[in-house]
């Protein structure tokens, strides 16, 4: 054993880095000056069979902070492209370095990379840094996404650099330490089809297949295969992310992971008052990443995953885009069943009736017109707390409560066991956005409470406790809207 490997806890594997050459450039650290520890995710350590004291030390920090690796670490920069903005363009790992994988002691694989690390051959003139701000908000907004049981990247850590940063003024330069089952993407695909020969492109979906879905190895045109799991997949994910109001904010192709992952919080936000056109990103002035756009979005770049597979999916041009045009067409319809199936959990609703979907329509057509809270409504139908929310007093309201409560009594399950499914299905609380901000500011001025106790209620959201209620509070009215910014 290294001082790496012990008593950390490293286990380092590196099989991205046995990828053809085209998909990775290895990579120099790039030391900063003097890193200070500002938060470490210890339940992740944990679960990565890391040992969260000897990461708080000297040794673990510097590993943190990109001045030393573990022994068996093989860092390098990814290569990928993306659509952005529906715009093609060469990208990669501008700012990150992978260091490699981590073999869990349950034997799973996780990818440990360092974003905001510095320069590397994909930083298009960019210093390849981060603020402290941006990525402690990765941290909650990503670690709120695992509470909330949607697949996710995570942040194990997050440490200063000791150097300032310019954007706009000088900010706290920062890394965060982030954790993924892969930061494979869309974009990934597209970059071989592009730049790659078939050969490369099939090599990388080989090891796609072996490392997120091995059951399908071997299968009868196994690609044709992969490109169905990931789309129903993203048919999951996306549904989740409608059904607590989460708005992604620049949902670009090289920010679609291949494993169903959650990836990138920039400019994300959730939802506070129900509105189908709410966007967030200062950036997206057309609204093309609004919250009702995401599935529509999301069916629009599964189909650039599937135009980059075509050579693998038939040596016949025309056979392979019947497969894949094929594939494509399930994507809204598994959406659909999997948003409207969460949509009756959070209604209590355990069986399926051809009525559900309208009266499902019918409720959020009353919160929009009414400009009722998303989450709250949600939990005020679930407690009966129907004065808590002005839209559940009017008339139209409660002639849709009478035909819901009409709806329940047509299913075996008690009303008892309904509120329990509306528990488990409807969060106490959310990373409300004023929230955020009030714990960003406290942690740039030094102070951490203000973020650990946010950090405490998001992490078991379906609890339901005293402390969480005071978190459900909506934030004072204001003359502008909530805007978030691409600062990650």
């Amino acid at each position: 054993m290294t001082k790496n490997e012990a008593p950390i806890g490293w286990h380092i594997d590196n099989s991205y880095a046995r990828l053809p050459n085209l998909f990775y450039t290895k990579m120099n650290l790039n030391p900063v000056s003097s890193p200070e520890l500002i938060i470490l995710n210890e339940e992740l350590a944990k679960s990565l069979g890391l040992n969260s004291h000897e990461l708080k030390t000297e040794e673990g920090v510097q590993i943190l902070a990109g001045n030393e690796s573990p022994i068996q670490a093989d860092p390098l920069a990814q290569a990928y492209a993306g659509h952005q903005f529906g715009h093609f363009t060469m990208l990669g790992d501008g700012r990150a370095i992978l260091l490699g994988e981590q073999i869990t002691p349950q034997h799973e694989r996780f990818d440990i990379q360092l974003k905001g690390s510095g320069r590397t051959p994909y930083s298009r003139g960019g210093d390849g840094r981060a603020a402290l701000g941006p990525m402690l908000r990765e941290y909650i907004i990503s670690e709120a996404m695992y509470g909330l049981r949607i697949p996710t990247t995570r942040s194990l850590a997050v440490v200063t650099t000791g150097e300032k940063i310019l954007r706009e003024t000088k900010l706290i330069g920062a890394i965060l330490t982030r954790v993924a089952s892969s930061h494979l993407r869309v974009g990934t695909f597209q970059y071989a089809a592009q730049w790659g020969t078939e050969e490369e492109l099939q090599a990388l979906a080989d090891y796609t297949i072996v490392r997120h879905y091995p059951t399908i190895e071997g299968a009868r045109n196994q690609y044709l295969q992969l490109l169905q799991e990931v789309i129903q997949r993203q048919a999951s994910l996306v549904a989740k992310w409608q059904l607590v109001g989460f708005i992604h904010g620049v949902m670009n192709t090289d920010n679609m992971t291949i494993s169903g992952e959650t990836i990138d919080y920039g400019p994300c936000a959730f939802m506070d008052t129900y509105d189908p056109e709410t966007v967030f990103s200062s950036i997206d002035t057309y609204g093309r990443y609004a919250y009702q756009n995401q599935p529509q979005i999301a069916g629009w770049n599964l189909a650039r995953f599937a135009e980059s597979l075509l050579p693998l999916l038939h040596d016949n041009e025309e056979e392979a885009l019947e497969l894949a045009q094929a594939a494509i067409q399930q994507f809204p319809e598994l959406y659909y069943t999997n948003w409207l199936n969460g949509m009756r959990a959070k209604l209590g609703i355990f069986n399926e009736e051809m009525e559900d979907a309208p009266l499902v329509e019918e409720l959020l057509h009353l919160m929009h017109v009414q400009k009722a809270d998303y989450t709250n409504t949600f939990l005020a139908l679930t407690f009966k707390q129907q004065e808590d929310i002005t839209m559940l007093k009017g008339e139209e309201f409660k002639q849709w409560y009478h035909k819901w409560q009409e709806r329940l009594t047509r299913q075996p399950q008690s009303k008892a066991e309904s509120v329990d499914l509306m528990k488990n299905n409807n969060p106490a609380v959310i990373p409300r956005n004023h929230r955020v901000e009030e714990a960003l500011d406290a942690a740039q001025r030094g102070d951490l409470t203000v973020m650990e106790r946010l950090l405490a209620v998001l992490a078991n959201p379906f609890e339901h406790s005293a402390e969480q209620a005071q978190y459900a509070t909506l934030p004072a009215a204001q003359n502008c809207r909530y805007q978030t910014f691409c600062g990650t």
